[in-house]
């Protein structure tokens, strides 16, 4: 069964989020650049660290964001929370087409999800799909509840940097 979970900003958002059956999510956002720029911002690290993380949680920060985006790469994600030792986030990139598609896992637990971003070229705009798929419903659960609650506040900060990256 397919359930739209939510958006930022209710109906009015541009960002839909919808869960498909027990173990998927799927994200999806126009953005009004072309997918090389947009692809850009996903796969180059100084670009990435300025929109990932929702700027509304606060005394959290992203410390260390290291990329290697392509086939056989990995990447790692350190977060600081105020006192608390930093959090790292971490996969490899299983395949990567440019301003195509990009797929990884995402390997710090056992519950880690395989993550497909596509990006459709839209006449100059870009659709993003953000896909991901966990290994139960369980995790699912938490991700709706945790790190997958703020994907629209993301896409939101994307669109941001992509409107004053211009072309």
């Amino acid at each position: 069964m397919d359930q739209q979970v939510s958006g930022a900003g209710g109906a009015q958002s541009p960002t839909s989020v919808e869960r498909k059956g027990d173990r998927e999510l799927v994200v999806t956002r126009t953005f009004n650049a072309p997918p090389s720029i947009v692809f850009r911002a996903w796969s180059q690290p100084e670009l990435f660290q300025r929109w990932w993380f929702p700027k509304s949680v606060s005394g959290v920060s992203l410390v260390s964001c290291e990329m290697d985006v392509r086939t056989g790469g990995k990447y790692r994600l350190e977060f600081a929370a105020g006192g608390s030792e930093n959090v790292a986030f971490y996969g490899k990139y299983l395949e990567v087409v440019p301003n195509e598609r990009i797929v990884w896992t995402n390997d710090e637990g056992e519950e880690g999800a395989v993550t497909t971003v596509t990006f459709e070229d839209q006449g100059g705009k870009t659709l993003l799909i953000f896909h991901e798929v966990y290994p139960s419903k369980e995790a699912l659960e938490e991700a709706l509840q945790g790190s997958a609650a703020g994907l629209p506040e993301q896409l939101e900060q994307l669109d941001e940097l992509l409107t004053s990256m211009g072309e």
